[in-house]
């Protein structure tokens, strides 16, 4: 028995090695037909999946301002540090790493001296091909800084530096415009001219190949490569200094107001060209941003209030054409009227009073009785008008995410017996400002209604790829005497109505004030919106302007004295500005002809790209495309290149450069930049060679091609000593200076005192 179980296990054991031994056999001949028979299929195939194509991002198009060399935003390059050290020299790498790891530590400051020369002997010992050294990113100057670092100067193919380009968006005057400038994310979203222009302003992307190895993936450059091609640029219709004004305006009044948020626009009136749109909205307690466009977005979507009394009026005369400003209407003398089932309100009893007096003291009782009145019978007449206007279509702005104006019929489920004297005041109906600003601009241009445009032109380099002109949305947008009345009502609210604190001597205003409760869950709340629609200077127009302030606390409430200040403060520096620009020249200065062009310093790259396209002959520097500067020699029609100097850590030279130029290498260098004029740089207040200390402001002097600059006007506008002491700005700043104001205008050093008394109110306000 006990032999018959020895036999059977051994009988087992034989059985399982065989099993094991023909396994191994079958793995070896796996193993050889892999190696031998299908190696250079599994070769290909891994080589395939480690080599990639991926995409070259190109360099963004510039925005400019209107004068079209203010540059609102544009793109600066940065780079990522890698190394490759599988194709560095042993004797190299053994004689200069110490040097190259103490460089690193000092310069990033992130490790040690020891923990990155640790890093360096474990990726070359390791036969690493890519290792990024920081993810910090590093401007052009330290890139040149680095690459004459030891192992490094050796340059990509034997010290295995890798500078992998990086394009950052930056705006010159900071936050100015910034939310019509806008953004676009990585998920192709965004808001403001960056998002709606976003196909010109990309450019095309291009394509290299990638080896993916361990740390990231590695570029190979094997000509291949598809380079990427530059968006193109655009040019916007706003005006730097006018933008920095409207900006300056509005914060003040949200702050003395303490308001929730506020808008203004500032239009040309003939060409419907935008010259300012400013956007702030309430972040934290006396401080505000641009945190949305409620200039033409859905949450400044808003019932207009009074300011919409101007279109019932219009509709009114335009169909009883007879109708005279002369002529009366009975508003009561209790200042409270029910009208087709609802109580009317004016602040103050008014009796019977003429037409033209009923807009000047914008009474509720006045409109809604006239209108009530006429069109009882035949309100679908009434709300045709207002479709006849415009009123009820969006403007078709060249901007994305422009609200669609809300304007109720008597079709609509929720119209009632009182909505026709509802909507005549304003309510019931909702507008975003630009529709009212174009509305107004309308009777500003002889009764044209035109499309307001924010973008000029798409430019590639000088050459104009495309232009805008605003289109005509209506020729005649009512009959020449309805026009006339309206011109005359919107001059009599600034010379005797309820906006006669603006009132000046040195021009005319026209324009309407307005004032509605908020309408919020349900009901109408004791919050209020103002606004204040007109244009400038009355008798020849060539500005138009709204302005809105939301949700006022410190017991001002009415348009008249919340919104109404600010245009006046607006108006004032654009006719100043106007008056000045049109002084007569005091002596003609004598064109300076060259036959070659006036360049002074730039890229060596740029500067012969250009001159070669021209056809000028030019003696350029060999072995390098860093800064240079030009001699012209008329004569002969050529020009010297010669180096320009640019040392690490140190001010530049950046005299006879553009502006983008020298922000370039001054900010790269932490400086701050101030700057005055326009054109090339003539002199800068921190001389060149002196030591670079982050933070140093560096004032620019900018001289105009062939001429001298213009001596800079600082403006001293009479401030209220209170408004001063919540307000950090500085009275005296230039206008050009709109980077400083901007940034200024969003750190205000003290926070708006709370209101101290309440004003009770039991009446609908009148503007």
């Amino acid at each position: 028995m006990k032999g018959n179980v020895k036999k059977s296990i051994v009988t087992r054991i034989r059985l399982a090695f065989l099993g094991v031994c023909l396994f191994s056999v079958a793995i070896v001949w796996k193993i050889t037909q892999v190696q031998f028979n299908e190696g250079a299929r599994w070769r290909a195939l891994e080589q395939e999946r480690r080599v990639v194509y991926q995409p070259v991002f190109a360099t963004r198009g510039n925005i400019f301002a209107s004068d079209g060399r203010s540059i609102m935003a544009t793109s600066l390059p940065f780079y990522r540090v890698a190394w490759d050290p599988s194709v560095v020299n042993d004797a190299l790498f053994s004689q200069k790493k110490d040097s190259l790891a103490l460089l690193l530590s000092r310069f990033f400051g992130d490790r040690s001296t020891q923990e990155y020369l640790r890093r360096l002997k474990n990726a070359k010992s390791g036969k690493v091909r890519y290792l990024r050294l920081n993810s910090r990113q590093i401007n052009f100057q330290e890139k040149k800084e680095l690459a004459q670092w030891p192992i490094f100067r050796a340059g990509k193919n034997k010290g295995g530096v890798i500078f992998e380009k990086v394009d950052k968006r930056f705006r010159p005057f900071g936050g100015l415009a910034q939310r019509t400038i806008g953004f676009v994310n990585e998920d192709k979203n965004g808001a403001g001219l960056e998002f709606t222009f976003n196909r010109h302003l990309a450019g095309k992307d291009g394509e290299a190949l990638f080896e993916r190895v361990p740390g990231g993936n590695k570029p190979i450059y094997d000509g291949t490569e598809v380079k990427p091609q530059p968006g193109f640029d655009i040019k916007t219709t706003l005006d730097i200094n006018l933008q920095d004004v409207a900006e300056n305006a509005l914060y003040k009044s949200l702050v003395d107001n303490d308001a929730q948020y506020g808008c203004v626009i500032l239009m040309e009136v003939k060409t419907g060209e935008i010259r300012a749109v400013a956007n702030l909205g309430k972040v934290a307690e006396g401080v505000y941003r641009e945190d949305y466009n409620y200039a033409i977005a859905d949450q400044g979507r808003t019932e207009p209030g009074s300011t919409f009394k101007l279109a019932s009026m219009m509709a009114l005369f335009e169909d009883n054409p007879e109708l005279e400003l002369t002529d009366t209407v009975n508003t009561g003398n209790t200042g409270m009227m029910k009208i087709a089932g609802a109580v009317k309100t004016d602040t103050h009893p008014n009796g019977r009073i003429p037409i033209q007096k009923v807009i000047e003291q914008s009474s509720n009782i006045g409109v809604a009785k006239l209108i009530n009145d006429h069109f009882f019978s035949k309100p679908e007449k009434y709300t045709d008008y207002l479709k006849t206007f415009g009123l009820d279509k969006p403007l078709g702005f060249q901007m994305a995410g422009e609200a669609r104006p809300y304007i109720k019929d008597p079709r609509d489920r929720s119209w009632s017996r009182t909505s026709l004297s509802t909507m005549s005041i304003g309510y019931e109906l909702k507008l975003a400002p630009l529709q009212t600003l174009a509305f107004y601009n309308a009777i500003a241009n002889n009764g044209v209604k035109i499309e307001p445009i924010i973008v000029r032109e798409i430019r590639q380099a000088d050459k104009v790829l495309e232009s805008y002109e605003a289109r005509v949305l209506n020729p005649k947008i009512c009959s020449e005497s309805t026009l006339l009345k309206m011109q005359s009502m919107l001059k009599g609210v600034v010379l005797n109505g309820s906006a006669r604190g603006i009132r000046t001597d040195g021009y005319s205003i026209a324009g309407k004030t307005g004032t509605a409760w908020k309408f919020k869950n349900g009901h109408y709340t004791r919050m209020y919106s103002t606004s204040f629609c007109g244009y400038f200077p009355a008798d020849e127009p060539k500005y138009s302007c709204i302005v809105v302030i939301d949700s006022p606390r410190r017991g001002r409430i009415y348009g008249g004295t919340v919104a109404a200040p600010v245009f006046r403060e607006v108006a004032d520096k654009a006719m100043a500005r106007d008056a000045a620009s049109l002084r007569p020249l005091l002596a003609r200065v004598p064109l300076a002809k060259s036959r070659v062009p006036f360049v002074q310093a730039g890229m060596q790259d740029e500067l012969s790209l250009v001159f070669t396209q021209l056809g000028v002959s030019h003696n350029g520097v060999t072995g390098t495309d860093d800064w240079v500067r030009t001699k012209a020699d008329s004569e002969s029609a050529s020009l010297a290149l010669k180096p320009m100097a640019v040392r690490p850590g140190r001010v530049p030279n950046v005299q006879g450069l553009t502006l983008r130029d020298a922000l370039f290498l001054l900010e790269n260098r932490g400086l701050r930049v101030r700057s005055y004029g326009t054109g090339r740089v003539k002199t800068q207040s921190v001389a060149a060679g002196t030591t670079a200390r982050r933070g140093t402001t560096v004032v620019l002097q900018m001289e105009p091609i062939g001429g001298t600059p213009a001596p800079v006007v600082l403006p001293t506008p009479a401030a209220d000593p209170a408004t001063e002491a919540r307000t950090p700005r500085t009275a005296a700043e230039p206008s050009t200076d709109a980077k400083r104001a901007a940034n200024a205008a969003r750190k205000p050093t003290t926070a708006p005192k709370k209101a101290t008394a309440a004003v009770k109110l039991v009446t609908r306000p009148k503007a």
